[in-house]
């Protein structure tokens, strides 16, 4: 029988001082519903596990300028949060369709991020915000850009003895429209076959495009941005039309793969379609917040 030591510090401090006694023998667990799975799997097999569960310091919402989620944060705190959704619906979008109630309940938006799949649903709608990860050690603290955390499937630049502690994203720009789509096989639980962020900021018109932001999820190895079809929407009017084209853009740019929930093709349609229709929800949402 395989077994493990269960240890539950009372601190940040506590836990990174694990981190640095155990080193590689030692695995993080917050909610668990990732680690626990893959312990099952034989994917991994710590002889530590190290619980970061109800540490008050990484779980917590914070708004000013902009926004700070503790990393400890369950997705069903902030599915919960009116702030959440009125100003941050990208967010609210993704949690509040990610597992059940119970998986909600448990699961963590650092641990979503920190397992790096493809598929995390949390994944666009940081990226689209501009997040930024702060990292805490033994030896200091460090803050990385989203965009430049992930590696590859299961792989970040987290460092031995590191976690995460905060995802700090900027105050949106004025008559801003975001959202997250996913396309699943049925409406239960399901990981998406593909997830689509899309974020719109308008010029005072609110029809042309002052800056855009698109994130794709299951359409690389890690989640990414659309950088080209970002590019196309700057300074147009946004439309049907654009927003069709926007789609075409960031579906050539996807490198999806095969597997047996999708085909490469079949999830790059999807890209093209979500693009438009999550950029719909946007300009709806951005008009929606110019007059309130």
């Amino acid at each position: 029988m395989r077994t493990f030591e269960y240890l539950k510090p009372a601190s940040v401090n506590k836990a990174l001082a694990l981190l640095d006694l155990y080193g590689d023998q030692a695995k993080l667990i917050a909610g668990g519903t990732d680690v626990m799975v893959q312990w099952k799997k034989r994917i991994i097999s710590p002889q530590v596990l190290i619980s970061l569960r109800n540490l008050a310091e990484l779980s917590f919402i914070k708004f000013g300028g902009g926004l700070e989620i503790g990393a400890g944060t369950t997705h069903r705190a902030l599915e919960l949060s009116p702030e959440i959704r009125e100003h941050f619906p990208v967010i609210h979008d993704a949690v509040s369709n990610l597992g059940s109630v119970q998986v909600r309940n448990s699961g963590t938006i650092g641990g979503n991020i920190c397992n790096a799949a493809p598929s995390a649903d949390t994944a666009p709608p940081l990226l689209v915000l501009d997040t930024n990860v702060r990292i805490a050690s033994t030896k200091g603290e460090r803050t990385v850009a989203i965009r430049d955390f992930f590696r590859g499937p299961s792989r970040t630049v987290l460092q031995t003895g590191e976690l995460v502690t905060l995802f700090s994203i900027p105050a949106p720009l004025p008559r801003t429209g975001m959202a997250y789509s996913k396309h699943t096989r049925r409406k239960a639980m399901d990981l998406p076959i593909v997830g689509v962020a899309v974020l719109l900021s308008f010029e005072e018109d609110l029809k042309t495009c002052r800056k855009a932001a698109i994130a794709l999820g299951v359409a690389a190895p890690t989640p990414m941005r659309a950088a080209n079809a970002e590019a196309f929407l700057a300074g147009k009017p946004v439309d049907k039309t654009t927003l069709l084209e926007a789609g075409k853009i960031a579906s050539e740019e996807a490198s999806p793969r095969t597997t047996i929930r999708g085909s490469a093709w079949y999830r790059k349609e999807i890209i093209r379609v979500l693009v438009r229709r999550t950029g719909l929800i946007c300009m709806e949402r951005a008009k929606g917040a110019a007059r309130s």
